[in-house]
């Protein structure tokens, strides 16, 4: 199999009523409008899945021909040959190099499609726009296709994501992560559309710093367009979470590599991705309080008065946070700042600092133990500071966390689970004050009935009366993280 080189793809979910807006709205080219029927093929142990790999055999007016794709991100290598058979050649590059001897091909799942393609040139670059709507199977489950991609052929990289923008402006498209070949792995695995989307970046010690911070910023990126396409299709508080979640992730992975991602969009990436933030923050709030402070009351043996009023007005001021959410990542700001993110993770000025293509490790011990730095400077004023001390000290340790857990593939998983463990416990009983913190100004957002009222204060104070417990622990959490031994150290 010869590698044709490496594919260059925007992917967008969209609605099939938006097709016709799109094509009107893209510069015009040739078109043409094929029936593609693709079967994707795998060991029985699924090697290939578990290398982020992909084999198809698709068949197109008789002809067939073998894909093999590899990577992730913006940019993936692909292997390409003609084949006469249905089933794939295990001959061909680079399939000998990966499988064992003798292993079996079979079947995973199927994906047919209907493609309207246009090849067209935009500012110097010319683009394959194809429209696909069809449907992934596998066994006795089948999930639909509607989706808009974009892939370069020649020219610079910065007209796609250009294009991309433009086409956003028109329709309502939606940049995803999920390829024909994840949604179909996904679809078999009895996953949801959004469940690749929480995993983890597999990174070692022998990934540079750009390519580390890359895989850690693709993942969360993933995460949060999940999320967020499940969120459209309907409100859930795990689904309001995991994309906070993935917000968060991303902002974690700009402060810990800070040092080398100097260059132009980095403080608008921020910004913008603080706005989403704070776009679910109220709906958060109030699911937490729902969840953790209401309903045990509710399911006591003799409920207390006001319980129903207000369960009722916390119920609407929930319906109105979620649509928040929702208009936020249904909105075109929040398109674009997906688009843009996308586009200053590869292709931005900072994968040309000079420090970017050093080895991972050193820089990783650096940066773990600058958080550290801050949380124990943060530490050391939270308890005889207010609330807002708390609270900062909360965002370091969060930081800490998920850099710890992003990094651990460098310095061992046995050694750094042993850390984590006590950082998740400080985490949680910071949490847990923040609660605490934000309950009271987020009750006064609700309308309450008088005795709905009554009811919330008497929740808040009980709240109140067990702060000084909470303090104290905390404390002795944050003592047990310093007693502990960093394992990158």
């Amino acid at each position: 199999m010869k590698a044709v080189g490496y594919e260059v793809e925007l992917k967008f979910s969209c609605r099939t009523e938006d097709f016709a807006v799109v094509l009107a709205a893209a510069p015009a080219g040739h078109d043409e409008t094929r029936e593609l029927i693709s079967v994707y093929f795998d060991t029985p142990d699924l090697l290939l899945q578990r290398a982020g790999a992909s084999l198809r055999v698709r068949e197109h007016k008789g002809r067939r021909t073998q894909t093999f794709k590899r990577g992730s991100g913006l940019v993936r290598e692909e292997y390409e040959a003609p084949i006469e058979s249905l089933a794939p050649d295990p001959a061909l590059e680079p399939l000998p190099s990966m499988l064992p001897h003798g292993a079996t091909l079979k079947p995973a799942f199927n994906v047919r499609v209907s493609r309207r393609q246009r090849t067209l040139s935009y500012r110097g670059a010319e683009i394959e726009l194809a429209l696909d709507q069809g449907e992934v199977a596998g066994g006795d489950q089948c999930r639909a296709i509607c989706e808009v991609e974009l892939e370069l052929k020649s020219g610079p990289a910065s007209a796609l994501f250009a294009l991309a923008h433009e086409l956003s402006v028109s329709a309502p498209i939606y940049l995803a992560f999920d390829s024909k070949a994840s949604q179909g792995q996904a679809l078999v695995a009895g996953r949801g559309p959004d469940a690749a989307g929480n995993s983890k970046a597999e990174i070692t010690a022998d990934f540079t710093i750009d390519q580390a911070f890359q895989a850690i910023a693709r993942q969360a990126l993933s995460q949060v367009a999940a999320s967020a396409a499940a969120l459209r299709l309907e409100a859930q508080p795990e689904v309001v979470h995991q994309l906070r979640v993935g917000v968060r992730r991303l902002r974690s992975a700009l402060a810990t590599f800070k040092p080398v991602l100097d260059g132009e969009g980095l403080e608008r990436l921020a910004f913008e991705l603080q706005w989403l933030g704070r776009a679910c923050e109220a709906a958060r709030n109030l699911d937490v309080f729902a969840e953790e402070t209401l309903k045990p009351v509710e399911l006591a043996a003799n409920p207390a008065s006001g319980i129903v009023a207000l369960r009722k007005a916390l119920d609407a001021g929930r319906s109105a946070a979620w649509a928040q959410a929702c208009e936020a990542v249904a909105s075109h700001r929040f398109r674009a700042l997906m688009i843009d993110a996308a586009a200053w993770l590869e292709t931005g000025t900072w994968r040309f600092a000079k420090e970017a293509a050093d080895p991972l490790k050193p820089f990783a011990r650096s940066a773990l133990s600058r958080h550290l730095k801050k949380v124990r400077s943060k530490g050391r004023k939270a308890w005889d500071g207010d609330d807002a001390a708390r609270h900062q000290l909360r965002i370091e340790v969060k930081k800490l966390r998920y850099a710890a857990e992003a990094l651990t593939g460098v310095f061992g998983e046995k050694r750094a689970a042993r850390y984590l463990r006590p950082l998740k416990d400080l985490q949680d009983r910071l949490g847990w004050l923040n609660d605490l913190a934000t309950t009271e100004p987020m009750i006064k957002t609700l309308t309450l009935s008088t005795e709905a009222a009554f009811l919330a204060g008497e929740l808040v104070g009980l709240q109140a009366a067990g702060k000084p417990k909470l303090l104290a622990q905390a404390a002795k959490a944050l003592q047990r993280l310093e007693g502990t031994k960093p394992f990158w150290g």
